[in-house]
């Protein structure tokens, strides 16, 4: 035997499957940082940040806490009579939202979707378990008796294929096989063959490389966190819609009572006017005024009760909750006081934080990072290609397996394969417009993050505005009120005097009344104002933080 063949290492099984595990797919890292992407921190993706008018204010000169009397009456309105009620806060109200709107019950599946193509991209770099068997069996007639004109070949070939992080190809098969022919010169009939062949593919420039070859998990892993992004963004709107519609129920609900106590004093002003009549005072002419007021007012009653349904259907719908069903007689009464202190906000320090707080400036974010991506690998793809591959295979033959394997085994007879093959594109035309294609979406997309900034500025001074416009509102309609209360005094004693009529006294209630409307919807404007500003920068108002995870997905 020669030399040369007996100083060979020994064909070792272990060592060329470490070699295939170390050249692998091994998945540990991806989506995590470890091919070059973007990693948002999970707090920023999960984490719904809570923020008081306290601390959106904090910046700003100190708050002045003027707290102003209450001037709501407290009769129970028309539409709640007889119904069972369900007391509820803004935290309750909150709490219900998150937990049963159908809203966020959809929009939790996005993530657990997205989540399912990150790992079926991962899965590209799984090995595969090839195998093939072929029976052929022969009759052809020679013209020599050097060949034979029957054979019998059997060759079954497992291997094993490995997808390279880099791009690459291992594989490693174990061809078998067993030949039988009525050549009567053949050596070896039948003869045993037996394998063992490592070949590796590399390409060098084009469609080389971890960051290009792991880009498809690079990309879903991207939509994973830009669908997380969107979540949280429709947790916030469902929150503030709910804090919206339970601030409308508080102003429809005390509307409704201010509704019912204007009839319930047009009413006494009527029998005033009949006992004014009767003792010869007024003209009879009068109690027909009366009449014709308490009719109006019946019509605001009906008017603000049917509003007030209207407002409890829509907080009903956003709770879904089985204790407050649509179609029950259950009325849902808010108790959590609405906060009438003056907040001074220093609208540019928030318009800051709220273009760092925003999803939508997250996902522009995301968004940049993926065109980065999808230009280094057009920039790739115009490249030519460069392949370099390499096969080593060890040789065994024998009269029987034994003896096939024997030979294998001893790596006496082994060959190299070693080829470049190079492939350069004329003219690269459409490899060149993908790329121009990459950096015109970059270019797009930059312009929409300054779109977006823009848009974020101006709600967030929007919702300044309107928490002070609201305010003064306010204090305006809080003015009328009392005002409007004194003039009601004064044309009742004038009436009881005889020198005023019905119609005066019914005017001045109902300017009582609406001033006392305007107050409640300032109130609770005032009360959705702090509510806009809080989701114009991208936080929920209150106390309690908000974290949500998304669907769990299926095993």
């Amino acid at each position: 035997m020669n030399d040369s063949h007996c100083s060979r290492v020994p064909f070792a099984v272990p060592g060329v499957v470490a070699l295939c595990l170390l050249l692998g797919g091994c998945t540990f890292g991806f989506g995590r940082g470890a091919t070059g992407e973007l990693v948002v921190p999970r707090e920023r993706l999960r984490a719904i940040e809570p923020a008081t008018m306290e601390q959106i204010a904090a910046s700003a000169p100190r708050p002045v806490s003027t707290t102003a009397p209450t001037t709501l009456p407290t009769t129970l309105p028309v539409a709640l009579q007889g119904q069972r009620e369900v007391k509820l806060t803004i935290e309750q109200a909150r709490k219900l939202a998150l937990a049963n709107n159908l809203e966020i019950q959809v929009q939790l599946f996005d993530p657990a979707i997205a989540r399912t193509s990150v790992t079926e991209e991962e899965g590209r770099f799984e090995a595969l378990f090839n195998t093939s068997a072929n029976f052929d069996k022969t009759d052809t007639p020679t013209s020599t008796r050097l060949e034979s004109n029957q054979a019998k070949n059997l060759t079954v070939q497992p291997g094993i294929e490995i997808p390279l992080v880099t791009g690459g190809t291992l594989r490693a098969d174990l061809p078998l096989g067993r030949f039988e022919t009525d050549n009567q010169f053949s050596t070896l009939n039948p003869a045993f063959t037996s394998n063992f062949v490592v070949s590796f593919s590399q390409p060098l420039l084009r469609n080389g490389g971890v960051f290009t070859t792991t880009q498809g998990i690079r990309l879903a892993f991207y939509e994973y966190q830009a669908s997380q992004a969107r979540t949280k963004l429709e947790i916030i709107r469902v929150l503030t819609v709910a804090d919206r519609a339970y601030w409308r129920l508080y102003a429809a609900r005390q509307e409704a009572v201010l509704r019912r106590q204007e009839y319930d004093l047009a009413v006494a002003q009527m029998q005033r006017a009949r006992r004014q009549a009767n003792a010869g005072m007024v003209a009879d002419v009068d109690i027909i005024r009366a009449e014709s007021g308490v009719a109006d007012t019946l019509e605001n009653v009906i008017i603000a009760d049917n509003q007030l349904r209207d407002r409890q259907r829509e907080l009903k719908r956003i709770l879904n909750s089985a204790e407050m069903p649509m179609d029950a007689p259950v009325a849902v009464v808010p108790t959590t006081d609405p906060r009438p202190l003056r907040y001074s906000v220093d609208a540019t320090e928030l318009a800051k934080a709220a273009v760092a707080n925003r999803m939508e400036m997250l996902e522009t974010e995301l968004q940049i990072a993926r065109d980065v991506s999808e230009i280094a690998v057009a920039r790739n793809s115009a490249l030519p290609l460069v392949a370099l591959d390499y096969s080593y295979s060890v040789n065994g033959l024998g009269r029987t397996w034994d003896d096939s394997f024997q030979l294998l085994h001893d790596n006496d007879f082994a060959d190299h394969h070693l080829a470049l093959r190079v492939q350069v594109p004329i003219g690269n035309e459409a490899a060149l417009s993908r790329v121009r294609r990459a950096l015109l979406r970059r270019l797009q997309t930059l312009a929409t993050r300054d779109q977006r900034d823009l848009q974020i500025r101006q709600e967030v001074y929007n919702t300044v505005d309107q928490l002070d416009a609201t305010w003064q509102r306010m204090l305006a309609a809080r003015e009328r009120v009392v005002l409007a209360a004194r003039v009601v005094e004064v044309e009742q004693r004038q009436f009881n005097l005889g020198l005023r009529t019905s119609t005066d006294v019914l005017d001045a209630q109902t300017r009582l009344a609406n001033a006392q409307s305007s107050e409640v919807q300032a109130i609770a404007e005032y009360q959705i104002a702090q509510v806009d500003i809080a989701q114009a920068t991208g936080t929920v108002l209150g106390a309690s933080r908000v974290d949500w995870a998304p669907a769990p997905v299926p095993k």
